[in-house]
């Protein structure tokens, strides 16, 4: 049995979910995660939840009760009881580096999606050439700011044919869940 309060490295297992999720939105740029030329970072997990931390830091944590250690790091997201991988808004910056597809939502659905609702078409701002449907994306305001993550539910091509009140990007993560969510969110 593995004790959940005890920061460790992630199982292959885990790697495997946690990475295939990754993918979804960073594609083959997460070997900049990996492979950082500054210094060595690590993924390690805490109570179910993912962290990327700096090595040297990690070390320095070994002097802290697991108990009273609280976070460490970014935190990308969690792993479910059923051992999903669900990923949080805090790691948004991180993501927002490295997103191979992106998506402007209008100043007039801003606040919708950062209500937690999906993007309409006629909220969409711009898109990515070549966004496959189903494609994990970093949503951007229109002045180039991260808000917020989703999944299209549309290609680039198909999003721009379809009805005005139609969804184009299922909402994933917001900014506004650092309000909504601040009991649960670390």
């Amino acid at each position: 049995s593995i004790d959940i309060d005890k920061m460790r490295p992630l199982t292959e297992e885990e790697t495997k979910i946690f990475f295939e999720k990754l993918v979804k939105y960073i594609g083959k740029n997460i070997k900049f995660l990996v492979d950082r030329k500054d210094e060595n970072w690590v993924f390690r997990l805490h109570k179910d939840r993912v962290y990327y931390v700096p090595e040297r830091i990690m070390r320095r944590a070994t002097n802290i009760q697991r108990k009273k250690l609280v976070s460490l790091g970014v935190c990308f997201g969690k792993f479910t009881k059923t051992k999903k991988f669900k990923l949080h808004i805090t790691s948004l910056d991180i993501l927002a580096q490295y997103a191979r597809y992106k998506v402007w939502v209008k100043p007039s659905s801003e606040l919708s999606f950062l209500y937690g609702n999906h993007i309409l078409k006629t909220g969409l701002g711009r898109i990515t050439e070549n966004t496959p449907q189903y494609q994990g994306v970093i949503v951007y305001n229109m002045a180039d700011i991260p808000i917020g993550f989703g999944v299209t539910s549309r290609s680039t091509t198909d999003a721009r044919k379809v009805d005005p009140g139609e969804i184009v990007c299922f909402h994933q993560a917001d900014l506004g869940e650092y309000l909504r969510e601040e009991a649960t969110l670390l």
